[in-house]
């Protein structure tokens, strides 16, 4: 690529990330979805997902030694708290926040995939962009990138106890509060078998007390899950 082509990679360093590259590949690459590749063999061969494969490496040694320095839960509550800090959706997030997504090269079809898609090649490039800030600058600077972006969050998710499972979380509450079990309900199912989306309610006795909305059943409970426990939380601020 010509210094022209490259430089908005390294405007969006100095911005962000806060250097430039010496190597600015490392970055175009992690920025590179393996559809482009396929659209693009003759003049490029190399996509993100080895970045991402070291990436995802150096992100869970970060968040690992953090939590192991810094609390003395059991390891089963670290584990959640681990998982909660660096699953899709909260690294799509930190990706989507970086604004990076317009420099992300991918093919025509994948642009104009579901928002799901679009979230996972955030989440991806996203472990990729920590595997050339590794490749590029080393150990340290990865992991200040990483409690900045992603660390940082740790307050909230532990505030609002997001770091727990949804359902089960509504489940003993339910149970505790309410004397009920929820059931789950499918409220609407929409689109083609391949791009289902589907919308389903957690009743409490009679009560709707949520609804949720994604590409699998198992989504649309966990956000519908969610709602509840918002709202129970409205109920009684003791609920958390």
């Amino acid at each position: 690529m010509s210094g022209m082509q490259t430089e908005p990679y390294q405007a969006f360093a100095r911005e962000k990330l806060g250097f430039e590259y010496e190597n600015i590949q490392y970055l175009i690459t992690a920025l590179t979805h393996r559809s482009y590749v396929n659209e693009h063999k003759k003049s490029v061969s190399e996509h993100n997902e080895r970045l991402e494969f070291l990436g995802d490496a150096v992100l869970e040694l970060v968040v690992t030694d953090f939590l192991f320095k810094n609390y003395t839960e059991q390891e089963g509550i670290l584990t959640s708290w681990r998982a909660a800090l660096v699953r899709t959706e909260s690294i799509g997030a930190a990706g989507a926040a970086l604004g990076y997504e317009p420099l992300v090269r991918m093919s025509r079809g994948e642009k104009q995939g579901s928002d799901r898609a679009r979230q996972q090649i955030l989440a991806n490039a996203f472990e990729a962009v920590i595997g050339s800030i590794y490749l590029e600058r080393g150990y340290d600077d990865a992991s200040t990138f990483i409690h900045k972006n992603i660390i940082s969050k740790l307050d909230s998710i532990l505030e609002t106890g997001s770091w727990r499972d949804a359902k089960s979380h509504l489940q003993e509450l339910s149970q505790r509060i309410d004397n009920q079990t929820p059931q789950y309900r499918v409220i609407e199912e929409t689109g083609p078998d391949h791009d289902k989306i589907f919308v389903l309610g957690v009743y409490v006795g009679n009560n709707l007390m949520g609804q949720g909305k994604g590409p699998s059943k198992q989504i649309a409970q966990q956000q519908a899950a969610q709602a509840a426990l918002e709202k129970y939380a409205q109920r009684d601020t003791k609920v958390q």
